[in-house]
């Protein structure tokens, strides 16, 4: 059952929604008074003309576009970026792209106004002085990093995925317009809405769910799952896009209050050691981690079938069973790997980093939180039988 005593309610950002939204950068500017700007994102961005819808809104500021932000991006980028942030006195960081460059801006912002390196700030509420003024604006539909109070940064020496996190984190104005979404390439369609559709999932079974999350969560699950094989094979239709834009971000203010869970915590080492998209990885491990997780909850389980089918039938623990081969359908169609073998990464080499896989993944407050209890153990079994 979900936990119905006390519960704290964040989401500190205020949503600009809608086909168009992105026009609205201009008037933040102007509002608040914006004299310089750092505009955060990826050579990818740049290259598919999308920066072209934010960068003549900047007319009348001064700004740098910082565009080397690489997918599970490291403390160096995030060094890089501040020192563009310092030499121009930015007063507005923008972030613009999926989830790499909108965490980099996050990053940017604390590191900006509070000193020394986001490796310092590892942890939740670690810094004393509220971020630089931040814009997110996503182009993708899986991360919800636009809304939520977290930045998730790759250490490289360590091998290790550094979570930073508190309200302060979050970004004070988003901007979210399904427009930006319409020509993402179909690979980076199906791995952000495979992890839009984890955190809509982990957020629903978590320990600490409440009625609030539970809504968005659910809701979430419908509108990624009635719409992601769209979105992969026609992705120029504008309901499935909009319908994908709106279940990540509905997901991200799920998830923003609960944490996530197992898939999360073991997806990160995974990008860390391997390199492996994060999208991807958590893909690979969720139809896993649900039948790992499904007997601490099946009630919710047989709740996150219907979501996804309406018309599945059974008992309650049917569904809930339903649920996990509903999920590997929707994957297989979308062409998201079923293993890691399937990447190519070479098997001694993966079972040898396995242990220290394991110790970081838990090291993640998202094991805390994931409905079944969870030993180090089991993270190692769950490593070995997803290969």
């Amino acid at each position: 059952m979900a936990n119905h005593g006390l519960a704290t309610i964040k989401n500190t950002t205020e949503i600009i929604w809608g086909s168009g939204a992105v026009e609205n950068v201009s008037s933040i500017i102007e509002k608040n008074k914006v004299k310089r700007v750092l505009v955060v994102t990826d050579p990818g961005i740049v290259k598919s003309g999308l920066i072209d819808l934010v960068t003549p809104q900047l007319k009348n500021v001064e700004y740098t576009l910082f565009n080397e932000v690489e997918p599970n991006p490291s403390v160096q980028t995030v060094n890089k970026a501040l020192d563009k942030c310092k030499e121009l006195e930015t007063d507005l960081i923008i972030g613009v792209g999926g989830g790499s460059p909108i965490d980099v801006a996050k990053a940017v912002a604390v590191v900006y106004t509070n000193g020394g390196s986001i490796v310092d700030y590892e942890g939740i509420d670690t810094f004393p002085n509220q971020s630089a003024p931040l814009l997110a604006i996503p182009t993708t539909s899986g991360t919800g990093s636009e809304v939520t109070s977290f930045t998730v940064i790759t250490d490289t020496e360590r091998n290790y995925k550094l979570t930073v996190g508190g309200t302060r984190v979050a970004a004070k104005w988003a901007i979210v317009d399904p427009q930006l979404t319409l020509t993402m390439p179909p690979g980076i369609t199906a791995s952000t809405g495979i992890d839009a559709l984890v955190h809509a999932i982990e957020s629903f079974t978590s320990r600490a769910s409440f009625h609030y999350s539970e809504v968005l969560a659910l809701d979430a699950v419908s509108l990624i799952s009635g719409s992601l094989r769209k979105a992969f094979y026609q992705g120029d239709d504008l309901e499935a896009r909009e319908n994908m834009l709106l279940g990540s971000l509905t997901a991200a203010l799920a998830f923003n209050n609960t944490r996530l869970g197992n898939a999360h915590a073991i997806s990160h080492p995974l990008s860390a050691f391997f390199g492996i998209a994060h999208g991807i990885a958590n893909g690979i491990l969720l139809p896993t981690i649900m039948e790992f997780n499904l007997l601490s909850c099946p009630e919710k389980f047989a709740r996150i079938s219907e979501a996804i089918d309406p018309e599945v039938k059974g008992s309650m623990l049917e569904k809930a069973y339903e649920s996990v081969h509903l999920v590997r359908c929707l994957a297989k169609d979308i062409k998201i790997p079923t293993s890691i073998a399937e990447l190519g990464i070479n098997k001694a080499e993966y079972e040898a980093a396995i242990p220290a896989m394991a110790r970081d993944a838990l090291k993640s407050g998202n094991v805390l939180v994931n409905p079944r209890k969870t030993k180090l153990e089991d993270i190692i079994d769950l490593y070995h039988a997803i290969y």
